[in-house]
């Protein structure tokens, strides 16, 4: 018993150790082999590693979300934006509702052009070059452009937008694991972002445009409308949550296809699989590993009973390669998902109330992403196995993937 109480504790440190970004899962399979619900490296926490049980959690309204920020961050000096991501009942449903009116299915898929547009362009950059950085030369400009030509940003700002995102996506990760001049970084970033957002707030309210702020600063249902503190938290959510995870989402499925090139293969003669892969991607190796939950009342989760305001950890991350859920789970298939397959629900964009919002948005980005690949890359080479990766943990991705690349002119 004491080499498995060891084989535990090194589990929960890998799993969480930013010297482990790069393959986590190993000893994901250690805590679902360990148990249901195994104590957390957070005071008051329960790690949850396996699909059942943070599908039920996930699912169940009792279950807050509310809580996470004081859970990660109790001793913050500095306050994010508040956002609907971190509310509940009534309040999350009236803000929810009113942010929906303006980011519908169609202004997403009006993007499809642009998102084509990008894609192509950087590619062509790629093949000028011969080589390139994935991350830099096209996991960032991409979801950056397009959330910023949604907004309204000006193009001589999206530097600044990207600066802002990756001091707040850092400390989103819990105090304990950041250094003081990462918490520096997060407070200088959080104010600039009140700043510059803000005063686009106050911009597009005066003399409304064509983009998402003015549509959010005008939308209204039976005379609310969300306030200006309301609606920085809803740009924080659109700009980090949204940019942050599909650039890691693109290189995680990129760097996935490169090490098995028969699926490689299989999208280049079927592109039509881009939107399947996304699927599989999500679940294979999703950006966010990690999320949190509070019992707002006694519930009963695979015969534990958890007591108001005792809190767990549902480790998205495991969840997803459950092989009580997944059959041959540590396997990456772009076909998983096509077709109709029955198949469990990856849960890395989430269940219930708090599912992504910005979900279609992320799929569109990824399958244009992956069509350009698929179309006109016929030779990748990956010149760095692994990859050097960010320490963060709640938003987990690369911060380079360097490939040689040939292909056929746009």
């Amino acid at each position: 018993m004491p080499d498995a109480e060891a084989a535990l504790a090194q589990a929960v440190i890998e799993s969480f150790d930013p010297a482990w970004r790069h393959d986590p899962y190993p000893a994901y399979g250690t805590l679902r082999r360990a148990g249901t619900f195994l104590p957390g490296p957070l005071a008051g926490t329960m790690l949850v590693p396996g699909h059942a049980e943070c599908a039920a959690i996930l699912a169940d309204p009792v279950w807050s979300h509310a809580e996470e920020s004081e859970l990660l961050h109790p001793d913050s000096d500095v306050e994010l934006p508040g956002s609907f991501l971190w509310m509940e009942p009534p309040d999350h449903t009236r803000l929810r509702g009113l942010v929906s009116r303006a980011f519908t299915p169609r202004t997403i898929e009006a993007t499809r052009p642009l998102a084509r547009q990008v894609v192509d362009g950087l590619i062509d950059d790629a093949l000028a070059a011969g080589e390139l950085d994935l991350i830099e030369g096209l996991a960032y400009p991409l979801p950056l452009t397009m959330i910023c030509e949604l907004l309204g940003v000006p193009v001589s700002e999206h530097p600044a937008v990207r600066r802002m995102s990756a001091g707040i996506a850092r400390g989103l990760d819990p105090d304990v694991l950041l250094s003081p001049a990462e918490l520096a970084a997060r407070t200088a970033a959080v104010e600039e972002f009140r700043e510059f957002f803000g005063a686009l707030v106050t911009a597009r309210r005066a003399d409304p445009r064509d983009d998402l702020i003015s549509a959010l600063a005008q939308v209204h249902a039976e005379g609310d409308r969300l306030t200006t503190t309301e609606l920085l938290g809803t740009l924080l959510i659109l700009v980090v949550a949204g940019h942050e995870t599909t650039v890691n989402l693109i290189g995680n499925g990129v760097l996935a296809l490169l090490r098995d090139p028969a699926q490689l293969d299989a999208l280049r003669r079927d592109p039509g699989l881009a939107l399947p892969a996304v699927e599989e991607i999500l679940r294979f190796d999703a950006p966010a590993q990690v999320t949190t939950r509070t019992a707002r009342a006694e519930v009963t989760v695979a015969g534990r009973t958890f007591a108001p305001g005792e809190a767990v950890i549902c480790m998205l991350g495991s969840a997803n390669r459950d092989p009580r859920a997944f059959d041959r789970p540590d396997e990456f298939l772009v076909d998983r998902y096509a077709g109709g397959a029955r198949v469990s629900r990856h849960l890395a964009l989430g269940m219930g109330l708090h599912y992504c919002l910005g979900a279609p948005l992320v799929r569109l980005e990824v399958g244009e992403a992956l069509r350009g690949i698929a179309t006109r890359l016929t030779g990748m080479t990956l010149l760095a196995d692994p990859p050097p990766y960010r320490p963060n943990i709640v938003v987990r991705g690369m911060s380079s993937l360097p490939v040689r690349v040939t292909g056929r002119p746009g």
